[in-house]
């Protein structure tokens, strides 16, 4: 069976029952229908002696390499072993679902139900974010045209639409045609809902009023005489904060094998910063002795961002990491076409686990211990395996285990389970990358070198223009989030592999004051994606009945 039968025939137990698990009452849920509920805030608990697991990967192939359904088997296997387990995952975005990589609730026996709703319009959050963001720029664009008291330059606007499907027609519009009546023309665009800076900002508040001091604080635009304009000077933060009263509430589901999985907030590593929400894995964390959590993208992504914008903000540094690997995207990463990944190519394996290596050295590099989970698909040959699993014991020095948890659930990941436990229950050192008061370019430099392995950073001239302005307004030392391509260790997608002594280019920088960061575009890397040729969209359908086909 594919994924959505597996989950079709599944035997879902009442939400209420999965909360009881976590020590939940009926009281401390808001149901949506019988499988999903809203768990309400704020959650009792302590988080001192909860182990948190960080589950990231290597750079992937365009399909992915199964990191999802590895962070719900390890679930799973830990919950076979008796441990009281929460698993804490992101939204999936329409825009992969419907395009190219499908969607993010695991796969075969390790995955999150209902798989169908999660997919698609869950508990509406993604609409919630594409409302409230669209609201605030809908009233930009009204205070301009009607008398622009706070003297905004229409050219000048930065906050752009949103959409959570990927539509490239609309990276670049023109808006407020037709007259007087319509509005002042401007050029704007799209981005998707999931870089959108509400995202990020809901992924990092701690609570209700949190919410609505961070989106006081987000800067939509700039004056005509070059200061900056925030939502705190249009005055609205509170009508676009009562718009994300549900969203903020974490969403409680549950795995094939009944362990609870709360699944909440959605941004995109490539893009954004490609973590589940602070509330979600606070709440994961008060609840449970085991959090298994993943961070989008590769370690070079979401593994670096997790560390560095998440972990301060959640107080909490992850007890081991687990880097997901797989035979094919390490042939990827060797120089096969990815139409030929499933021929063995031992040769080509070794060429690409050099990227293994970086990973696994940039990992160690924040002091947590590491343990390789190697992702194993159907057409891996057992001297693929083999090879891999002796260069990780003789070359790399981590644990390493062969998991088959898509066609085994949690019975493929029981070793990886011991090994989890027992990295966690070593001594952490845990160690930060860049110190706060290091300028921006000073943090982007340690980023290429320590963790992409990388020789410097090179600014476009709109980037420096940018950083000698924002000096000037305090924003220098921020934190940084790089926006690169999830296909390679540099910002250039074909330099697969391990590549060293390259340059990140920088063409210019996002402020996301309410989510606390810079945004730094490198390369060609952009905010609205665009469907491919042959869109996943195209082998969906649903019968009279109902039931729904193609959806992976």
């Amino acid at each position: 069976m594919n994924d959505i039968e597996i989950s079709q025939a599944a035997k879902e137990e009442p939400i209420t029952k999965i909360a009881a698990q976590l020590g939940l009452s009926a009281d401390e849920i808001e149901p949506y229908g019988a499988d999903k509920a809203k768990i309400k805030l704020p959650v009792q608990g302590d988080t001192k002696n909860s182990k948190l697991i960080l589950v990231t990967s290597i750079n992937p192939t365009p399909a992915g390499e199964g990191k999802s359904t590895v962070t719900v088997g390890l679930g799973d296997a830990l919950k076979r072993q008796g441990k009281k387990v929460a698993i804490a995952l992101r939204e999936p975005s329409l825009g992969p679902v419907m395009g190219m990589k499908g969607g993010a609730t695991g796969g075969g026996y390790a995955q999150v139900i209902p798989m169908e709703d999660i997919n698609l319009h869950f508990t509406g959050d993604m609409h919630a974010l594409t409302e409230a963001h669209d609201t605030l720029a809908a009233l930009i664009d009204n205070h301009i045209q009607q008398g622009n008291e706070l003297n905004i330059d229409p050219r000048q606007v930065i906050w752009k639409r949103v959409l959570d499907i990927n539509d490239r027609a609309l990276r670049q519009t023109v808006i407020g045609l037709g007259g007087r009546t319509s509005g002042v023309p401007r050029q704007d665009g799209f981005d998707i809902t999931v870089a959108s800076e509400l995202m990020a900002i809901l992924c990092l508040s701690k609570d209700l009023a949190d919410l609505k001091t961070r989106i006081n604080r987000i800067v939509i635009g700039y004056t005509y005489d070059k200061e900056p304009v925030t939502v705190a000077d249009l005055k609205v933060a509170g009508a676009i904060t009562l718009l994300l009263k549900d969203a903020i509430k974490p969403n409680l589901v549950q795995t094939l094998e009944h362990t609870p999985a709360i699944i909440h907030g959605g941004p995109f590593a490539n893009i954004a910063h490609g973590c589940n929400s602070v509330l979600a894995t606070q709440t994961a964390l008060k609840l449970a002795d085991y959090v298994v959590t993943e961070a989008g993208f590769g370690a070079d992504l979401g593994g670096e961002k997790f560390m560095d914008i998440k972990t301060p903000v959640l107080g909490k540094t992850p007890d081991a990491v687990v880097i997901v690997a797989t035979v094919r995207a390490l042939k990827y990463n060797g120089g096969v076409n990815k139409n030929e990944l499933e021929t063995e190519n031992l040769d080509a394996l070794a060429a690409g686990s050099v990227n293994l290596k970086r990973h696994v050295d940039s990992m160690q590099q924040y002091g947590v211990p590491v343990v390789v989970a190697v992702n194993r698909f159907t057409s891996d040959t057992d001297a693929e395996i083999a090879q891999l699993l002796d260069y990780i014991k003789t070359e790399l020095h981590v644990p390493a285990y062969d998991t088959t948890v898509w066609a085994n659930g949690g019975g493929g990941a029981l070793d990886l389970a011991d090994a989890v436990v027992n990295a966690s229950d070593q001594t952490s050192h845990f160690k930060s990358l860049y110190q706060p008061d290091d300028d921006v370019v000073a943090k982007m430099t340690t980023i290429v070198q320590k963790i992409y392995g990388g020789k410097d950073v090179v600014l476009e001239p709109k980037a420096k223009r940018q950083l000698r302005q924002y000096a000037k307004y305090g924003w220098d030392k921020l934190p940084v989030c790089m926006a690169k391509t999830q296909y390679s260790l540099s910002d250039n997608a074909k330099a697969l592999g391990a590549p060293t002594n390259f340059t990140i280019h920088v063409r210019e920088f996002v402020p996301k004051l309410g989510a606390g960061f810079l945004v730094a575009m490198t390369g060609n890397v952009l905010t609205m994606p665009g469907l491919p040729k042959h869109p996943a969209a195209l082998n969906m359908d649903i019968d009279a009945d109902g039931t729904i086909t193609g959806l992976f």
